[in-house]
């Protein structure tokens, strides 16, 4: 398989090479069939998640996977025009009146690796920002869900031709050869111990990486929170995929003496959002990461921790875990929920400050100075106020994370613009007054350089 695997990186690089730079119309219609793809087979796409995942709601299957993508592309159609076209830049006074511009210009071949978590979205958007951008992609997609992976490897080459997009199938052991190309981009959705190798193998190439890596993304709950309100929040992103999402809030900051409080709104956020219809119910991808959440959860049994269960298909809330513990140690990536009393919003900022910077920090609060405390005090790939897991839903918005849960940023503009040389163009006047500055020096351009 890595023979064809090279075959096919030949067969982009080639095509990119004698088509440096796809045209507005060809762009848009690559787009387009992408979303065509998706939307004519959204039905072979639920069957196949679903098989993959044992159970996965219906409902969000249309929401993350399906949706997501069409909505992608008709953002990306829609700008594209201005997103491609050169912008003019000011010159300093002493070049004048020779013109800037900064034009967008494709990289040529860029590798995905997606996850298993979201299979079809987390494959296809970062393609969705790679081929507005002109370039070709060559997708791996996960071998956790290898329904979802040979859906992707039979429909893209009804719709594409192999030097477009084109979609190779393996385990771990071809990930490697994958991220060893010479790409010219390489996106990796994944851990962040994985997500360290894939670096260490582009590094070789000095190809450039963009790294969605996850971490403990915390929710605080600020002094003059609606309890019921961030309850809800929480539990819908939480809830979500059964945890399995790399943004979920993976624990809870709230004050000591609101913690008991805060614990009954989760209960009735919970049993106000349990559905008792199996069908909308969300499954552990596979037995091995089962057997880890049931680790970490037997661990704080163990230790005395407070566990509250509400069914199989809820989060179950941990209350004030040991940070030595797994459940605080690595990211949960499931259902579980432990909830931390501190003292005040300065406990809060330093608990998240000691530890690495999470791909999202939720803070439910509308007063203006702890958002600005927030702000300004901490970092983190996205900051969101009052709500959970939606910023990934606005296309305008940076998708990515900063130190250990990531490195670079796509969606809509920003992956446009990741995903392309933004070359520096200077047009010279016929007459240009820079004449003045060249050999032999003149003494009064001294006395104009001395400041």
């Amino acid at each position: 398989m890595t023979g064809k695997l090279d075959e096919w990186f030949t067969i982009q690089r080639n095509a990119a090479d004698l088509e440096r730079y796809p045209g507005l119309a060809t762009r848009r219609a690559r787009l387009s069939r992408l979303a065509r793809m998706t939307r004519h087979h959204r039905q072979a796409i639920i069957q196949a998640i679903q098989t993959d995942f044992g159970q996965r709601s219906e409902a969000e299957i249309r929401l993350a996977e399906i949706s997501a993508v069409v909505d992608a592309v008709r953002h990306a159609r829609w700008h594209l025009r201005r997103w491609m076209r050169p912008r003019r830049v000011s010159v300093p006074w002493r070049l004048l009146p020779a013109k800037a511009r900064i034009m967008p210009q494709p990289l040529g071949v860029v590798g995905i690796i997606s996850p298993w978590n979201y299979p079809w979205s987390l494959a296809l958007l970062p393609a969705v920002d790679a081929l507005a951008a002109g370039n070709r992609v060559m997708l791996k997609p996960s071998e956790h869900t290898p329904h979802t992976s040979t859906l992707l490897a039979q429909l893209i080459p009804q719709y594409f031709s192999a030097d477009e997009l084109c979609v190779v199938e393996g385990d771990a052991e071809l990930s490697r050869h994958f991220s060893a190309l010479p790409f010219d981009h390489l996106v990796f959705t994944g851990s962040t111990t994985v997500g360290r190798q894939v670096a260490k193998a582009a590094a070789e190439n000095l190809t450039q990486v963009t790294l969605e890596l996850g971490g403990k993304s915390p929710a605080v709950i600020g002094a003059d929170a609606d309890l019921d309100q961030a309850a809800s929040a929480i539990t819908f992103g939480k809830g979500f995929n059964h945890g399995q999402t790399c943004i979920a809030p993976d624990y809870v900051l709230v004050e000591s003496r609101r913690l008991t409080d805060f614990i009954k709104a989760m209960s009735r956020a919970i049993e106000h959002q349990r559905s008792h219809n199996s069908r909308d119910a969300t499954a552990i991808i596979n037995p091995g990461h089962q057997q880890r959440l049931r680790r970490m959860l037997d661990e704080a049994c163990d230790h005395g921790c407070r566990v509250i269960e509400f069914g199989d298909s809820a989060p179950t809330l941990i209350v004030d875990p040991h940070q030595s513990l797994e459940i605080m140690q690595q990211e949960i990536f499931g259902p579980w929920l432990p909830i931390i009393g501190v003292k005040d919003i300065p406990a809060a900022t330093s608990f998240i400050n000691a530890r690495p910077q999470p791909l999202a920090l939720y803070a439910f609060t509308h007063d203006k100075a702890t958002q600005r405390e927030l702000a300004h005090h901490t970092r983190s790939g996205a900051l969101v106020f009052n709500e959970t897991l939606l910023h990934h839903a606005i296309p305008q918005l940076p998708f990515g994370g900063v130190g250990e849960s990531g490195m670079g940023a796509y969606h809509g503009r920003h992956g446009f613009e990741r995903f392309s040389h933004l070359r520096g163009l200077m047009y010279q006047s016929k007459h240009p007054t820079t004449r003045l500055i060249r050999p032999p020096y003149r003494r009064w351009l001294l006395k104009l350089l001395g400041y």
